[in-house]
């Protein structure tokens, strides 16, 4: 367990070595990434949980110090932001817009307030481990813990004597969307629903989610409030704990509004324990009440908690790591925990789920339907690691995909609950299809998955996806437009998705395709300007476009031709074909200046996508490859730590995580589709990758590392299998059936 309260840290670090030796979920620090924008939190979840219980302490308070700006903020804890409001019960990780946090349950003591301004707390003593949260909030000396089932979230408050109460908070969260239903089942039990959605603004991706909540108590007093003005001059008859709050204490059917809630009072005794249970569900009230029954009868809070750390603790065991500091181990871990939040599953136990962009109601038996699919950032590491990892979650991945296009005609690109977003640049769908296909991962809908490519890349009219598809298919390239400034980054996306569509093409026969999807993969050199060396936007009439700044947008100010980016952040990302990229720039020496100056002049972004690659394009040019080990090293120890500010930005549903992952054990996938990794020299002694012998056939991976120091990070020579290794690449295949790499390391770069 890791505790907020780092003065405490070092022994606790010690005590924990003591009780959890081994334990790869010992070392898990939730805590990183919940600043610096890393926008992941420290609450309770299971690996691809539908629920997770997380402190809320993003909302503005009137006059009170520890409360948050009002900056936007996209996760619902931010670690330095004491003031809180409750536990939500949905909620994303390490994404860039807002959206859920919600379903909030807030227990205080004293006379009944339901005001969000006003009955919020300052908080202390946190503590986190997987599956696990506790707390005190000070201003009510209540003892806050949670944890998670799948399905379901339970909190255990441990009150004081005296005035109690807990508020089931529907009017506040993340979403951008209002509204909400809530139905007084029996005394101590509530049901209804929660609207959520418009994330990053899409007004399209709306969707309910449906709650059930259950208090482990009798004798309790409820009522329900909502949030109304009070006109001037008006005589009410209604009592009210603010201007703005008026409380139903005697009506007991159904409420409904934008800003609702109930709650809960009773007489508690000193050290009194209540738990609040909240079952959830995608489908209907019914199923969220058969979701919390089927996942928490007649297990104890302490039960469940246990069940969660074992559970995460066998999923993380895929990895066992030997050698490196504690803090290496921690990051690594928690790394790979933030990996395995999303996608997280969608159906219920019964395997209902909602379907893609409808309001049917589908079903499905011995396979996990998911959600929350992230592809312009997650195709680039979390899928081709989780294929590697856990090729069976990836299989049903690909699966939930392919029936995504079977019920609304189209892929996913940016999916959240069964909705598309149509966030971000490109067509990454095909991408993550034909990487999951060339690793031997084949067993899903393959020629329906190729029909819903073809169409994606064939269709001109589909403006979410290929918006200027007539333009570019037929010159190969998507021109500057004045009204349009994202050009370059668009087509760059395409690039790389055609790419994929030629290699699957390709496996399926159909030479046609292959051939003209390769040919439109390399447009990207009618971007390449001979003067900068970079890309640059070209118009309609194929000329440049006029005021080029090539280091515009690194402060995410408006951009031309490039979304979230500057032109050097982009001008690498054609993974696909690096050495004709290289012989643009006028051969190897030319490109690794190039390269070179991206870093030595801090034109390179870690959190940025596009160019998390780069510290290994060093790899293509021969005798430069101890580049890549020095700028792969430094990448980790600059950007990652174990610390809140642990991650270099948003950690995107896993991407940045993921790049860790790879980049500690010394291997990397710079073009998925392309089934080659590219090697750098690993952090650990030893890494040993246990793998799915049903799918690959093969036990394990094994990776070491012989070094007299940690300083030791060059690489002086590579053996696979005992025998002498030249290359700095690897295929998938080989790294599975040899199996063994092992590389000499020494303090100086081999030249």
């Amino acid at each position: 367990m890791i505790m907020k309260n780092f003065a405490l840290f070092s022994l606790f670090v010690l005590c924990a070595l003591w009780a959890d030796a081994q334990e790869p979920a010992s070392y898990v620090n939730p805590f990183i990434g919940t600043t610096n924008y890393g926008a992941t939190y420290p609450g309770a979840v299971m690996p691809h949980g539908m629920v997770s219980v997380v402190p809320f302490n993003v909302t503005p308070h009137k006059g009170n110090e520890y409360s948050n700006t009002d900056s936007w903020c996209s996760n619902p804890y931010v670690y330095n932001n004491e003031w809180m409001t409750g536990f939500t019960h949905v909620n994303l990780s390490g994404v860039g817009c807002p959206d859920l946090g919600s379903i909030i349950v807030m227990p205080t003591t004293g006379e009944l307030n339901v005001d969000v301004n006003e009955y919020g707390t300052t908080i202390s003593d946190e503590k986190a481990r997987p599956g696990y949260y506790s707390t005190k909030l000070n201003r009510y000396n209540i003892l806050a813990e949670v944890t998670a089932t799948m399905r379901s979230g339970i909190s255990r408050f441990t009150f004081p004597e005296g005035k109690a109460n807990i508020l089931i908070d529907l009017g506040h969260g993340l979403t951008n969307e209002s509204g909400a239903h809530i139905k007084r089942v029996s005394d101590n039990e509530i049901e209804g629903y929660k609207l959520m959605g418009t994330f990053c603004y899409s007004p399209q991706s709306v969707m309910p989610v449906y709650f059930v909540v259950r208090i482990k108590r009798d004798n309790m007093q409820s009522g329900y409030w909502k949030f109304q003005d009070k006109l001037p001059g008006a005589r009410h008859n209604w009592s009210s704990t603010s201007d703005t709050y008026k409380l139903y204490k005697r009506y007991n059917k159904e409420l409904s509004g934008e800003k609702i809630g109930t709650y809960f009072s009773f007489d508690a005794t000193e050290g009194e324990q209540v738990e609040v249970q909240v079952g959830v569900s995608y489908v209907s009230i019914e199923n969220a009440r058969e979701n919390l029954d089927a996942e928490q009868t007649n297990l104890s809070f302490e039960q469940i908690k246990k069940q969660a750390y074992v559970t995460w603790n066998d999923e993380l065991k895929v990895i066992e790591v030997e050698g490196g500091t504690y803090d290496d181990k921690v990051k690594f871990y928690s790394a790979l925990y933030h990996l395995l939040l999303h996608p997280n599953i969608l159906q219920d136990v019964n395997g209902q789920y909602p379907a893609m962009e409808s309001d049917a109601i589908l079903s499905l038996d011995n396979q996990d339907r998911y959600t929350v699919f992230s592809l312009w950032d997650t195709y680039r590491t979390v899928h081709p690691l989780i294929s590697l990892l856990y090729p069976e979650k990836q299989l049903d991945m690909v699966r939930t995909m392919v029936d995504m296009y079977k019920e609304s005609g189209w892929l996913p690109k940016w999916e959240i609950y069964g909705r598309e977003a149509h966030v971000m640049e490109g067509d990454p769908a095909l991408i993550v299809i034909a990487d999951t296909y060339r690793r031997g991962l084949t067993d899903f809908e393959v020629e329906t998955a190729y029909e819903a490519m073809l169409k994606h890349a064939n269709t001109v009219d589909n403006h979410f996806l290929r918006h200027d598809n007539d333009f570019y298919l037929e010159n190969h390239y998507i021109p500057f437009l004045k009204d349009y400034d994202n050009s370059v980054s668009q087509a760059l996306e395409l690039y790389v998705a055609d790419y994929n569509l030629a290699l699957m093409a390709s496996e399926m026969g159909d030479k046609t395709t292959y051939k003209k999807a390769m040919q439109r993969s390399l447009g990207y050199r009618n971007y390449f300007d001979k003067e900068f060396k970079l890309l640059r936007p070209v118009t309609e009439e194929g000329k440049f476009m006029e005021g080029f700044d090539p280091v515009q947008g690194e402060n995410f100010e408006p951009v031309h031709g490039f979304h979230e980016g500057t032109s050097w952040q982009y001008s690498f990302a054609v993974p696909h074909d690096v050495k004709g990229l290289m012989r643009l720039m006028g051969g190897k020496n030319k490109f690794v200046q190039q390269l070179n100056k991206c870093f030595k002049d801090s034109l390179f972004d870690m959190s940025n996508e596009p160019d998390m690659g780069y510290p290994y394009l060093f790899n293509y040019s021969s005798g430069d490859e101890w580049r890549t080990q020095k700028q792969v090293h430094d990448c980790i120890n600059r950007y990652y730590k174990n610390s809140p500010d642990g991650l270099p930005g948003n950690d995107d549903t896993g991407t940045l995580s993921a790049w860790l992952i790879y980049s500690m054990m010394g291997i990397y996938p710079v073009c998925p589709g392309d089934m080659n990794y590219t090697l750098s020299s690993p952090v650990f002694d030893k890494v040993t990758i246990h793998l799915n012998k049903e799918i690959y056939k093969k036990e394990k991976i094994i990776i070491e590392a012989d070094r007299k120091s940690v300083n030791d990070i060059y690489i002086k020579g590579i053996e696979i299998n005992g025998s002498p290794y030249n290359r700095y690449f690897i295929s998938h295949k080989d790294l599975i059936e040899l199996g063994h790499i092992k590389y000499k390391l020494g303090a100086a770069p081999k030249q």
